[in-house]
This record gives structure tokens, sequence and C-alpha cells, in this order.
């Protein structure tokens, strides 16, 4: 894990040290964090906000396909570029076969590593604080997305 996250894993902890409302939204935690003077905007944290704030909203962006189906306007794809891996960003209406391709692997992988977490924590919640009444839940998403389809 990065310095800086454990740097803000604590602010968290010092969060609830000091008897704030929880839950929490990271709203909240921010600005408590900024009026106890323990969280300060860096230079470069500024431009890292801004452009978070710039792959939100390309993220966020929808047009209307010739087919009527509402899609995201803008991909990302993480590409090697001079050795690194950068995250580049291109219009559906003109990106390459290639970047598409990249990118819809990139997010279909982000979602199983999110349904990974998502089972590994809850086996842990029912295992150890739910053992009477687990929770349960089911990862073929067939229906789900069938469903969806159905109603759009």
């Amino acid at each position: 894990m990065a310095t800086y996250s454990k740097q803000l894993q604590k602010i968290v902890d010092a969060y609830l040290e000091d008897m704030q409302p929880w839950p929490a939204s990271t709203h909240e935690i921010a600005a408590w964090a900024v009026r106890k003077r323990i969280w300060q905007p860096q230079p470069s944290s500024i431009i890292d906000q801004c452009a978070n704030q710039l792959a939100k909203a390309m993220r966020e962006e929808h047009i209307v396909d010739p087919q009527g189906r509402n899609v995201r306007a803008k991909h990302v794809a993480k590409t090697a570029r001079d050795g690194e891996q950068v995250p580049l960003w291109a219009d559906i209406r003109t990106a390459s076969r290639e970047h598409m391709s990249i990118a819809f692997q990139q997010r279909r992988q982000q979602i199983v590593g999110d349904c990974k977490q998502l089972k590994t924590d809850l086996d842990s919640f029912n295992e150890n604080r739910n053992m009477h009444d687990p929770i349960q839940m089911i990862f073929d998403f067939t229906y789900d997305l069938e469903e969806a389809m159905a109603s759009v």
C-alpha cells in the first residue's frame, strides 16, 4: 500500500479517536481533517485532484448511439508509455478498436476484482460475525443483465 494511503488511513483513525460521528461520509471526515489542519493540499495533490475530477467527469459523460442506447462516451485504457503504465482516455466515437478492446478488458477485470473482494468480505462477515444467518450472494450476473437489458 502506498505511503500516502497509509497517511490518509491514519487520518480516518484520528477522526474515530476524536469520537466523531460514525458511520461518516468522506466529506465529513475531510472537513474535520481540514478544520483540524491534519490535512492540507500539496501542489501535486491539486493536480491529482484536478485529474481525478476530470476522470470522474469523463466516466459520467454519456451519449445516445444510433440505436438509441445510452453509452459511455469516454473510455480509459492503461497503456505502456516510456516504460510505465499510463491511463489514456479516448472517445468511443473515434477510438481505435485496439484502445476499446483494452479498455473493455480492463473494466471487466475491475469488475472481477470487485466481485472477488466482495466475496472475501462477505465470507469474513458471515464466518466471524454472522454464522447463524449468513448473507447469501450470487455472483452469476446472467439474469441481472437480462433483466436490466429488458427494462431499457
